[in-house]
């Protein structure tokens, strides 16, 4: 195959997700690309790590702690939401 196609199956081997065949043939043209070699292992190394990463752990006090700075250096944080008409006060008709 074409080294510009294997180049653009790069991050379908890195996530796994090629077919053990067509990844057998993107790892014998790695051994006469250099630089597909060092996309093939970055990149796959790079998805494991983050597959491996469980994430930050962001709690209600981290909000309020994000909240606080952000109003602290002036932002007008408000809803862009309609407030809900069940929430609003029916007035009685008069007449």
């Amino acid at each position: 195959m074409n080294q510009d196609f294997y180049k653009k199956l790069v991050d379908l081997y890195a996530a796994r997700e090629l077919s053990s065949e067509l990844e057998d043939q993107m790892e014998l043209a790695a051994f006469t690309d250099a630089e597909l070699s060092h996309d093939m292992s970055t990149m796959r190394r790079t998805v494991d790590a983050l597959r491996a990463d469980r994430g930050a752990d962001f709690t209600e006090e981290s909000y309020q702690r994000i909240l606080m700075r952000l109003y602290a250096r002036g932002a007008n944080i408000e809803s862009k939401a309609p407030i809900p008409t069940h929430l609003q006060y029916q007035l009685p008709m008069q007449g």
